[in-house]
């Protein structure tokens, strides 16, 4: 990555007042951050903490066979992504360009779920693989036909960045309390009903439905562009040639993947670096009250100071750098890792809600460059960059811990190899990356087109 070090782009300027008119309705906020975040993770989070045991428990998959499940799917969840965001800025109808498909997708999306849990007894292997693997593949494409015409649709509503940022802040909450929710009480609430997920499938996808067709009906797209009718090719030309484009999609993949591997590292570390597994759940328990204020405290009174997500970004990475530096260093003083684990978690864990105020200011940007909406197409290609770092999260603790000698349930027994690289996973690299995202921010490439942006979205440029 190449950066400008000219000294007169270093010189603040000041930034016109912000777009004036509340655009958006009490309504449109609480649908849009409802929408994704609501039933939609529920139903996601669940699957998240839940689905890999019920494959091979439950419905009896070999372990190889749902890990391939598992690969396949995500590997096509990565690829449709672009192809979604394209259709989605491709589309003309009468009820608009993103908000259709917040009509029918729900529907299927709940039919999905409720299937995918119910539990094909009567197949063989080679039918439950075919079944589970082709509604979790389903569902997935569910999600991402949601997903890219949602995050498209609030720069297309509003130009107003304190409205925009508000609305994010608003679904990062309901996402924390979605996934707290899933993941904690999923067998409790099954256990409720017998022990069968599909009750809370329903009732997860009912609301589902609820909150997107509240958002069509409270949203109005105003500023879009006609759709042409030319290869997804060209836009993705249009995005490309822009060098501006490539820090940020550096910065919405290292964020996915040092949110994954907190989480994903965490079991690791606590059962063979420290040799406690009796204090996973105490440990688990404080890292997500971590992340659950991050997103309903920390992440509003942030952007109440820094004012955009940019600085936002850089101020709260560098700050959750410094707690994982002393977590890597004294993390074996117990007192000393739960609180430098729950303050960097409180202070990490908006990155993945922040990276979505970063993805306004690229389709504000390309709107100001190419005099064209493409925001479908760029928030596909962050859901595409999210994914990977998921897929680099999902295989890279292993590699590594299978590189450095593991040995599966040998606790107190670890190679001096696996003991570093379990602290190395769990707190070394999320770091590294903290580091590399502060440079991306501390040099942000759109911050010297913010001027001339808030003048196209104020009416001064055309």
């Amino acid at each position: 990555m190449s950066v400008e070090t000219n000294v007169t782009q270093q010189i603040e300027v000041k930034v016109p007042k912000q777009h004036p008119a509340k655009e958006t309705t009490s309504a449109f906020k609480w649908f849009h951050a409802s929408s994704l975040n609501g039933g939609h993770m529920l139903v996601l989070a669940t699957i998240a903490s839940y689905f890999s045991v019920y494959m091979t428990d439950t419905v009896g998959i070999s372990t190889a066979a749902a890990a391939g499940i598992m690969f396949v799917a995500t590997l096509w969840d990565a690829i449709n992504d672009p192809i979604m965001g394209t259709i989605a800025d491709r589309t003309n109808s009468k009820w608009g360009r993103y908000r259709p498909y917040f009509l029918f997708v729900p529907v299927i999306f709940l039919i999905a779920a409720v299937l995918l849990f119910l539990n094909p007894t009567g197949l063989g292997a080679t039918g439950k693989v075919v079944y589970i693997g082709g509604l979790y593949i389903l569902l997935g494409m569910c999600t991402t036909a949601l997903t890219m015409p949602q995050m498209a649709l609030l720069p297309a509503v509003t130009k107003n960045d304190n409205e925009r940022n508000s609305i994010i802040t608003l679904g990062a909450g309901f996402a924390a309390v979605s996934f707290t929710i899933a993941s904690t009480f999923t067998p409790q609430l099954t256990g409720f009903f017998g022990g069968s997920y599909i009750p809370l499938m329903v009732i997860y996808g009912l609301l589902t439905i609820f909150c997107f067709w509240g958002l069509f009906a409270n949203s109005k797209e105003r500023y879009i562009t006609t759709a042409e009718k030319s290869p997804f090719t060209k836009d993705l030309k249009r995005l490309f040639k822009y060098k501006e484009i490539y820090p940020l999609i550096l910065v919405w993949c290292l964020a996915a993947v040092g949110y994954g591997f907190m989480f994903a590292s965490s079991v690791y570390f606590m059962m063979y670096y420290i040799g406690r597994p009796d204090l996973i759940s105490l440990y688990m328990g404080i890292i997500s009250i971590g992340a659950l204020v991050s997103m309903v405290v920390l992440m509003p009174i942030a952007l109440k100071i820094f004012k955009t997500g940019q600085k936002a970004m850089l101020v709260t990475q560098l700050i959750t750098f410094v707690f994982y530096g002393i977590a890597f260093i004294f993390g074996e003083n117990l007192i000393l890792l739960y609180v430098c684990s729950f303050i960097a978690t409180a202070f990490g864990s908006m990155s993945n809600a922040l990276v979505n105020i970063l993805v306004n200011d690229t389709i504000d940007f390309i709107y100001l460059k190419e005099k064209t909406s493409l925001n479908g197409t760029i928030a596909s290609i962050k859901g595409f960059a999210q994914k990977c770092g998921n897929t680099i999260t999902n295989s890279g603790i292993l590699a590594l811990l299978a590189l450095s000698g593991y040995i599966p349930g040998a606790i107190g027994q670890q190679p001096d190899a696996t003991l570093f690289t379990l602290n190395f996973v769990r707190f070394g690299i999320p770091a590294i990356i903290c580091l590399v995202i502060v440079i991306c921010m501390k040099y942000y490439p759109l911050e010297k087109y913010r001027l001339e942006i808030e003048k196209m979205k104020n009416g001064s440029i055309d």
